[in-house]
């Protein structure tokens, strides 16, 4: 899974970022939906890849990532909790909640007092009410530091088959209220009632998603503060999303990094999927190398866009800027999508063109270079 791939690929990078400056060399992390902990082929699910990222930070780095997994189900807590205990057997600071997240998470909250929080939320239905992630974000959690971050799985599906009530004499006003308290309001329901009108074009309603999984992100940013960045996720670039995965943090170094992870991890999902085509002897072709993006295509197509972005933004300031104090504004559609060495290729056309005097030579970290307007060039 997409999801998991990138959750293997941030979650070391948010303990690296964060923990060394924590108050006691300890990352607090939390996932609040982690079922099973392993899958029955062996292969690791959210709370086992979790759990290798806190063995590896505490034999390779001495940083202590404090894991708490919240499962409702019985029969999945207890595999979940012989899964846990075997990694706690081995020096791991784990605990598993039989139960609902909601009952956890000001008990988490509280012990992540003076230290970074990741929250990890991945329901098979719907998310907990956006009110609910607003008092512990802004009001329980309001400063950068210590950080907070939040990966969280914004349904399509479930969006899909409510705006069915809506749309519907028969429609459950039950349901339709559950909704309303995961969008912090009644709000979203407007966008299916236009698409139900007689005079909606085709495909309305699919748009009606794409629109409420939009304007989620942005009243979580306006009431949270923080940076919200949502990435599709779908089964193919022609398809639309199945699912959204809500991004929120308060650190551009954030915003940079995940971004660069996603685009990285997206790769390697693709690649999976081909690999584990190619290897079925009944498969006569690659549905994955048929759909899947080619990545220096995309490149292409990345570079002077950026460099336009650039270019724009210097014009605009007309002050040197960091890279990564700019994160959304550099990117643009191509957030997720390519890797943070385009942006120091993008830095590197620009130069060729004449329009700024940096060429990010000299220095290691793409998201780490300064970009010069072209009056600094004398």
């Amino acid at each position: 899974m997409l999801k998991h791939e990138l959750l293997k690929r941030y979650l070391p990078q948010f303990g690296g970022m964060t923990g060394t400056r924590s108050h006691d060399g300890r990352v607090v992390y939390l996932d609040g939906y982690a079922g099973e902990g392993r899958y029955e082929n062996g292969e690791p699910a959210s709370a086992e890849i979790a759990l290798r990222v806190a063995s590896h930070f505490r034999t390779r780095h001495g940083l202590t990532v404090e894991c708490f997994f919240a499962e409702a189900q019985q029969k999945s807590f207890e595999r979940l909790d012989a899964v846990v205990e075997h990694y706690r057997s081995g020096g791991v600071v784990a605990h598993a909640h039989r139960g609902e997240v909601d009952g956890l998470l000001d008990s988490v909250v509280r012990r992540a007092l003076f230290e970074p929080l990741f929250l990890f939320l991945d329901p098979c239905g719907l998310v907990l009410p956006q009110d609910r992630l607003v008092d512990v974000l802004a009001r329980q959690r309001p400063g950068r530091k210590p950080a907070t971050e939040l990966l969280m799985n914004f349904s399509m599906m479930a969006v899909w088959r409510l705006g069915g009530h809506v749309r519907s004499p028969k429609g459950n006003e039950r349901s339709l209220q559950r909704f309303d308290e995961v969008c912090g309001g009644p709000w979203w329901r407007k966008y299916f009632a236009d698409a139900a009108s007689s005079s909606a074009r085709e495909g309305a309603a699919e748009d009606a998603i794409e629109a409420v999984a939009a304007e989620y992100a942005r009243r979580l940013a306006r009431r949270t503060g923080m940076l919200v960045q949502s990435v599709p996720v779908s089964h193919s670039p022609r398809k639309r999303a199945v699912y959204q995965l809500v991004f929120a943090t308060r650190s551009q170094y954030g915003l940079w990094v995940f971004g660069d992870t996603v685009a990285r991890a997206r790769d390697e999902w693709w690649k999976t999927l081909q690999l584990r085509e190619e290897s079925d002897d009944l498969a006569l072709f690659s549905m994955a190398s048929l759909t899947r993006p080619d990545p220096q295509e995309v490149e292409a197509r990345a570079v002077p866009k950026i460099a336009e972005n650039l270019e724009k933004l210097l014009a605009r300031t007309r002050h040197p800027i960091k890279l990564v104090d700019h994160t959304l504004e550099i990117f643009g559609d191509f957030y997720g999508q390519v890797t943070e060495p385009v942006a120091r290729k993008a830095v590197r056309l620009l130069h060729e063109q004449g329009k700024t005097p940096s060429n990010g030579v000299g220095v290691k970290r793409t998201r780490e270079i300064t970009v010069f307007p072209k009056i600094f060039a004398a």
